[in-house]
């Protein structure tokens, strides 16, 4: 399959290399950025197409999806191209700044019966799979309470890139640009939070519009109760953490490898250690797991079934983080939309 790519920042390479290492049949057709030179040069550096426009990547017959790359504030109109030409979409989280937003453009693509997938790599890492069939299984038993911990840095220079950090361009700070894929991938494995009270707050460390600290408390369909933390102001920056409790046993998952501990005693380990891009390098990580998305979506694509990660499962995460962003403005414990 012909892949088209749109948006050339900070993750595209990690694109780039994820096509380029599948063994699937998939190509790189071209790429489009806002600069024609910059997308003319980086072309040219992978031996692709510079599009000019999102419609001469629409009227393409032989592009067979689009990956969109680009801040959320550059989504919509894009997506109603491609909708109108019927381009399947992979999209890299998140869908749009806030949850309405998002869901206009989940609903657009639904109702146009065009698949849509968003990036949520952290699902494809072996050791979340596994936990995912643990629980499937009932390993842990009832699950009591749930820890999520984001402990990552970020150099002042990551916010100085022009919007980053901003309500208008990305629609927060932490939660939305960093966090919401160990949001993501809680609520993968655990099902969603029903509801939650939040802190969201700028430490000194940053100059930024939105928050580079949150914390939360939540309640979750399952019955379980819950932490959360997340930071881009933790020197030099640590793996995100989730830590499930159930009555047979614990669960410990975190730079990519799954510690399972049994109240008899017994221990398993699953996986390897790997970086997650939690330091001042934002991409201080493997391509293997973009490499799963894409690859899932184009078979998706192929097979006529639903991708690794629907947009319609991807609102939830919107759902929570407008929902801290209602409970730190109020104070209140707040429902998260369904």
């Amino acid at each position: 399959m012909k892949i088209a790519l749109i948006g050339l920042g900070m993750v595209a390479r990690t694109h780039v290399a994820a096509i380029r290492g599948s063994d699937r049949g998939l190509t790189l057709a071209g790429v489009l950025g806002r600069r024609p030179e910059r997308a003319a040069e980086f072309a040219a550096q992978h031996g692709a197409r510079a599009f000019t426009s999102p419609r001469e990547i629409a009227d393409d017959p032989s592009v067979d999806f689009v990956v969109l790359a680009t801040p959320p504030n550059q989504r919509a109109d894009l997506v109603q191209t491609f909708v109108a030409a019927r381009k399947p979409i992979l999209m890299e989280k998140p869908i749009e700044r806030d949850l309405v937003a998002a869901t206009k453009i989940v609903d657009l693509c639904k109702s146009a019966n065009v698949p849509l997938g968003i990036v949520f790599q952290h699902r494809a890492r072996d050791a979340s799979v596994a936990l995912k069939l643990a629980l499937q299984k009932g390993q842990l038993g009832d699950i009591c309470t749930v820890d999520i911990r984001v402990p990552w840095w970020r150099d002042q220079s990551y916010y100085d890139a022009t919007g980053r950090g901003t309500y208008e361009r990305d629609g927060g700070g932490v939660m939305i640009s960093q966090a919401i894929h160990t949001l993501d991938l809680a609520m993968w494995l655990l099902g969603p939070i029903n509801s939650i009270q939040a802190l969201m707050s700028q430490t000194p460390l940053h100059r930024l519009e939105a928050e580079d600290w949150a914390g939360a408390l939540f309640e979750m369909e399952n019955g379980a109760v819950g932490t959360l933390m997340a930071t881009t102001a933790v020197y030099p920056g640590e793996a995100e953490t989730i830590t499930i409790q159930g009555t047979k046993a614990k669960a410990h998952l975190g730079s990519g490898v799954l510690n399972m501990t049994y109240l008899d005693g017994n221990t398993t380990q699953i996986g390897e250690a790997a970086a997650t891009g939690g330091g001042a390098d934002p991409m201080a990580f493997t391509h293997e797991w973009h490499q799963s998305v894409i690859e899932d979506f184009a078979d998706a694509i192929a097979s006529n079934r639903p991708p690794m990660t629907t947009g319609r499962s991807a609102l939830r995460t919107h759902a929570v983080i407008d929902a801290m962003q209602s409970a730190n403005r109020t104070g209140q414990k707040t429902a998260v939309s369904s």
